[in-house]
């Protein structure tokens, strides 16, 4: 008796207002909470701030003393875990190359779309063709299997149950196009952004008197916490200067890595310094000021679009909330003021 008197007064206690059936306090009490972890996740990113380039930068140049030793593999533990990804590429190179799906070209153009978003190993090129063959299978088997074997959605129309059929196989095949495609796009558009930057401070350098090696590296810890993606393309550049025989063929590997015509430009203008001895800094200011101002026009043009971008959001969520904070006070006196009429009359 006393234990249902308490449970009855707790329940009473702890039970508020409703809204569809759902109690407000508690929903407000969840929200908060994910509000605070929030601001704490947030506090704890903002004080322990790391340099993204660091470990990247000093692996490369382990990699270059060890290339330089005659050394191929660091550790037994990295030469295992390569003998493992080797392993696992060969076995579905075997599969595609029994299919006859697999070519050259294609593997060089998966490569280079790798590359340029930023993944370093090769041989993920052959899990990505690998991936469009299995992942229809994986994906449509799995909507067949709900819509015609379990019958999940029974009220579907035959049209409906294989244009859903149809999209799974679609998007499986599309899946590992769409994720390097993805983190290609926004890492072209990082090295974008920074590349007006990072011509000026080699315009800098060079009329300082460094060697082009020893600028790519000082830009590349200059840019390293702003620009971590143009930092860690230029940190390879300036490694790939002081290792390689030809340095004609670091400055291509960068427009190799990089999907941009301007970086192409650049990559011209360095070859043609080092092959004919033109002056550099001269060259970088012109290129830099012709970057800045398409960085200029390019935000112009998307300043220009934002209202008609704007309108649609503007109509389905602010003016309606607009039209209730302005109406909703007076709609609730003249709603008083005629209840208080008619009460009145009768």
């Amino acid at each position: 008796m006393t234990s249902n008197l308490l449970l009855t007064a707790f329940s009473g206690a702890t039970s508020g207002p409703k809204l569809l059936g759902i109690d407000i306090v508690w929903v407000a009490t969840m929200l908060a909470a994910v509000g605070v972890v929030a601001v704490l996740i947030a506090v704890y990113g903002a004080l322990t701030v790391r340099d993204p380039m660091a470990k990247r930068v000093k692996a490369l140049n382990d990699r270059r003393e060890q290339l330089k030793a005659g050394i191929t593999a660091s550790t037994a533990k990295r030469r295992a875990r390569l003998v493992r990804k080797n392993e696992t590429a060969d076995r579905m190179r075997t599969v595609l190359g029994k299919l006859q799906v697999l070519q050259e070209e294609q593997i060089k153009d998966v490569q280079q779309k790798l590359a340029q978003a930023g993944i370093r190993s090769k041989d993920l090129a052959v899990a990505v063709i690998f991936g469009r063959l299995i992942l229809p299978i994986l994906l449509g088997g799995l909507a067949v299997f709900l819509i015609y074997g379990v019958d999940m959605w029974p009220s579907l129309t035959p049209f409906k149950r294989a244009a859903g059929t149809m999209i799974a196989l679609i998007l499986g095949y599309k899946a590992p196009d769409l994720f390097v495609q993805n983190k290609r796009q926004k890492r072209t558009d990082a090295i974008r952004k920074g590349l007006p930057d990072a011509l000026d401070l080699l315009v800098i350098c060079a009329e300082a008197g460094l060697t082009v090696d020893s600028a790519f590296s000082r830009v590349s810890k200059e840019l390293g916490r702003a620009y971590p993606e143009l930092g860690e393309e230029f940190a390879l550049t300036s490694i790939e200067l002081g290792f390689l025989t030809e340095r004609r063929q670091a400055f291509e590997n960068l427009s190799y890595r990089v999907n941009l015509d301007s970086v192409k430009g650049v990559v011209t203008t360095m070859i043609q310094t080092e092959k004919y001895g033109t002056p550099l800094a001269s060259a970088l200011r012109v290129l830099s000021a012709e970057f800045r101002n398409e960085r200029m026009m390019r935000a112009e043009e998307k300043a220009a679009r934002l209202p008609a971008i704007m309108t649609v959001p503007l109509i389905l969520f602010i003016l309606p909330t607009l039209f209730v904070v302005i109406l909703g006070p007076a709609a609730c006196s003249l709603s008083d003021a005629l209840s208080g009429a008619l009460g009145g009359n009768s």
